[in-house]
């Protein structure tokens, strides 16, 4: 089980300050919870909220915070003067080697603490200029849900939030556990972190025609080979068509849903049986073995056989196929990768990325 300290640094959003306990207290792994979450504050007691919100109440203190794995700071209205007591706890998690990660202006927090000198984050697209000017030795990115670099973990607004948290559980007990915490927490599945913060989609045509169908369709379909034409003519529009209007409905492109959904697919596969690697590429149509491979090493940052040897629960299988002689890595890093791709919303090295960051001037 991972401890999870939830630090409220008011004025708080209820929203966001619950959010953690809702979406990673939904993740169950052998029928035990995953996580165990305490909220705690500088100074224990009621503490307000923002923009007219209702107050909470806090019972535990920053001590928390050496008890956690992982520490979230999520969204506050204190975006330039967190108490000093705060800003020291934090660092001394870093220091620590525990995971730390904002939600929303919890950025600025991690900012003011000194912990994204250097790195690359994201807050809430409408706060990246501001957070950009204040701490100009970070570089903001306003285009990913959320960013991981290194340690430190940011993600954007409040439903971001949501992606963040799927994303640890995804981490720390694979995409099928997380899976099944969005499923009983009646949220989207993980959406890769580079995904777009605001798509801009537009109220739906008189016959409320969209894409859902199609994708819902493709889904029933990912072991079969689908072509941009095939995708098109299920929806009965062109090619352009289907390609722009899923930029807008998904923020992706239909060639980068389709793989992250193969991908998502091979993981679970990875993760609950034992299907030798050739029928695991097959089944989530990824071609071979070494299509899967290849996609795994480079999307997820592991080869098939060690992402199965860090995940699954199920006895090893003398037909599970393998990789050669690869070392199981620990699953920490079973989705970090050396050179994330483009969207994946990892960033390891900052300054040899070619986003267009925001900069203060």
């Amino acid at each position: 089980m991972q401890t999870v300290a939830v630090v409220a640094v008011p004025p708080v959003k209820a929203f966001d300050l619950a959010m953690p306990e809702t979406v990673l207290g939904a993740a169950m792994v052998d029928g035990e919870p995953g996580y165990r979450i305490l909220v705690c504050t500088a100074v224990p007691g009621v503490l307000p909220a923002g923009l007219g919100g209702f107050d909470v109440v806090v019972s535990r203190g920053l001590q928390a915070i050496e008890e956690a794995d992982i520490v979230i700071v999520p969204s506050t209205g204190s975006r330039a003067d967190a108490d000093a007591a705060t800003l020291t706890a934090l660092r001394g998690a870093v220091a620590a080697g525990k995971r730390v990660t904002s939600i929303c202006s919890g950025a600025f927090v991690l900012a003011q603490a000194g912990l994204l000198s250097g790195r690359t984050a994201t807050t809430h697209w409408a706060l990246a200029g501001e957070l950009a000017a204040n701490h100009p030795d970070v570089t903001v990115r306003s285009d990913a849900l959320f960013i991981e670099d290194g340690p430190i973990t940011t993600a954007a607004g409040a439903a971001a939030g949501i992606d963040l948290c799927l994303h640890l559980i995804r981490i720390d007990y694979g995409a099928t556990v997380a899976n099944a915490a969005a499923r009983t927490a009646v949220v989207t599945p993980v959406r890769p972190g580079g995904q777009a913060q605001f798509v801009d989609a537009p109220l739906p045509a008189e016959h409320g025609v969209t894409l859902a169908d199609t994708r819902a369709w493709a889904l029933r379909r990912l072991d079969t080979p689908l072509s941009l034409d095939e995708l098109a003519a299920h929806a009965r529009t062109s090619v352009r068509t289907l390609t722009r209007r899923f930029h807008e409905e998904t923020g992706l492109s239909p060639q980068k849903w389709l793989l992250h959904q193969r991908l998502q697919r091979a993981r679970e596969l990875l993760e609950s049986t034992m299907l030798p690697m050739d029928q695991v590429a097959r089944h989530s149509g990824l071609g071979s073995a070494e299509s899967l491979r290849q996609h795994m090493v480079r999307h997820v940052g592991v080869p098939p056989s060690s992402y199965r040897a860090s995940f699954t629960r199920a006895p090893a299988h003398p037909n599970s196929g393998g990789d050669g002689p690869q070392s199981p890595r620990t699953r920490r890093t079973a989705t970090e990768s050396p050179n994330p791709p483009e969207g994946s919303g990892l960033v390891r090295d900052a300054r040899s990325r070619s986003e267009r960051p925001i900069r203060s001037r």
